[in-house]
């Protein structure tokens, strides 16, 4: 018989959890707020909140695949192939290893993803 395994509850963590700022950019804070590395290394997976403040676009490449909703404010995102996409709350973006996507804001907008990625290491 295995062992159950107890759920993770992070209460009003949209409103309360303020993601770090990004070393190399000072208007975008991204932060881990639950992963299952410790649980399984091999293939974890991490979640947490994106958050992009008016001011210079964020230009990422993936290292894995990762999963995004739109929860607050709006984004334009743009990939490399010349789509682009106003996105507001309740969009679903899927962004597959190695795509580049561009991320601009003209106020603010805050996102929550899910990578298949190790914690911290986006």
């Amino acid at each position: 018989m295995t062992t159950p395994k107890p759920m993770t509850h992070l209460p009003n963590a949209q409103k309360t959890f303020q993601p770090p700022v990004l070393p190399t950019q000072a208007n975008a804070f991204l932060g881990d707020v639950a992963s299952s590395q410790h649980l399984d290394a091999d293939k974890p997976i991490s979640c947490g909140f994106y958050r992009l403040e008016k001011g210079a676009p964020l230009v990422y490449t993936y290292t894995y695949h990762e999963c995004k909703i739109i929860l607050e404010g709006s984004f334009e995102i743009a990939d490399e192939t010349g789509q682009s996409v106003s996105a507001r709350p309740g969009d679903v973006f899927f962004f597959p290893k190695g795509a580049t996507i561009t991320f601009r804001t003209e106020e603010y907008g805050l996102a929550f993803y899910t990578g298949q990625r190790a914690e911290g290491a986006a």
